[in-house]
């Protein structure tokens, strides 16, 4: 074995400490903002520290969320917008944990790349902070992997975690019964599900990330990567004023997979598709793809992300609430007492 004429470095194997301790004081600006009640301490020890007193709860029950961005991050690496993708991880984390009925208090990242790029990676954690302010969580910690060899040249992932908390008896679902109404929240788009389909009918329609988005005026890949939309302000609102028994985050599955899973095995729903329009991005998807509509609704959000199964007697006034709060809300169905989704109407 050949011995080097000077001593070996963890810089030689590819890992820069001094760039991983450069981005850290990077970004405590944007963590800092991110501070509510209940944090203890900052970015920079071996764990992070959060006192459920100090942000008000007495017999609090803690919820937990972790998901990731999927094959959406493909082009946010093609095209080097990166400056969305943050508020994605986010979303899949904090609008999962307001369907439990919880106000989400702080969230971790997972950065993995094969090299370090401080001005990338500083990006999308700003863009994770900016998500964490848009929700009243704090990002309290996480972590910047860099492992050479383990990620091509300019890939990186992205993984998070988010806690948040409730008090004793507050949970949801409850209390959902037949005849309750159905409100669905607009989606900013196709968010963060079902992006390994999207990529395949790019590839189908011939378009590259920068040609002319059919839809809109931006390039394709820029309206591809709109950021999911979070929900948490507007949908805790509607749970604290009362009347609402179920909330259901339309990711993974789409409309035809999520909501059942807050409805008791008793029940289902009726959709009526003719209470909204199909937003353009999710046409030109089918379109493209020759897509049937049971499909796309099992696949995608196709315009609803987020849905609440509300008392009747609430209905108006919740929409209302959630309209003053800059959500597009509409009554879009009801709870029915024959278990599976059916569907009125038509999207396509």
């Amino acid at each position: 074995m050949t011995t080097p004429e000077k001593g070996i470095t963890y810089a030689d194997a590819g890992v820069d400490i001094d760039a991983g301790n450069a981005l850290v004081e990077r970004i405590k600006p944007a963590a800092k903002r991110t501070r509510r009640s209940g944090v203890m301490a900052g970015l920079g020890g071996f764990g992070a520290l959060f006192d459920l007193k100090d942000a008000g709860y007495s017999d609090p029950i803690l919820v937990a969320a972790t998901d990731g961005v999927g094959t959406k991050l493909r082009i946010a690496i093609d095209t080097g917008n990166v400056d969305g993708v943050g508020i994605d991880l986010v979303a899949m984390c904090v609008n999962d944990l307001v369907c439990q009925g919880a106000e989400p208090l702080f969230f971790l990242d997972y950065f993995a790349t094969g090299h370090l790029e401080t001005e990338q990676a500083a990006r999308i954690i700003e863009s994770i902070a900016l998500g964490c302010e848009r929700s009243n969580a704090a990002l309290i910690g996480g972590e910047t992997a860099e492992m050479p060899g383990m990620y091509p040249a300019g890939d990186f992932d992205l993984a998070g975690f988010a806690v948040g908390a409730m008090e004793r008896g507050a949970d949801l679902p409850r209390d959902v019964a037949v005849g309750d109404v159905l409100i669905g929240l607009a989606s900013d788009g196709v968010h963060s599900n079902g992006y390994s389909l999207v990529r395949k009918l790019v590839e189908i329609s011939g378009l590259t990330w920068d040609a002319a988005c059919p839809w809109s005026e931006q390039t394709l890949g820029a309206a591809l990567l709109t950021p999911t939309r979070l929900y948490v302000t507007s949908a805790l609102a509607a749970v604290r004023a009362g009347g609402v028994h179920a909330l259901a985050h339309i990711t993974g599955g789409g409309l035809t997979e999520n909501l059942p899973r807050v409805l008791p095995e008793t029940m289902g729903a009726c959709i009526d598709l003719d209470q909204w329009t199909l937003p353009p991005v999710f046409d030109w998807l089918a379109k493209t793809g020759n897509m049937t509509e049971a499909e796309m609704l099992k696949t995608f959000n196709c315009g609803v992300g987020m849905i609440l199964a509300v008392a009747p007697a609430r209905a108006d006034a919740l929409q209302a609430l959630l309209h003053a709060a800059g959500e597009d809300a509409k009554v879009i169905g009801t709870v029915t007492d024959t278990p599976g989704m059916v569907y009125r109407g038509a999207l396509l």
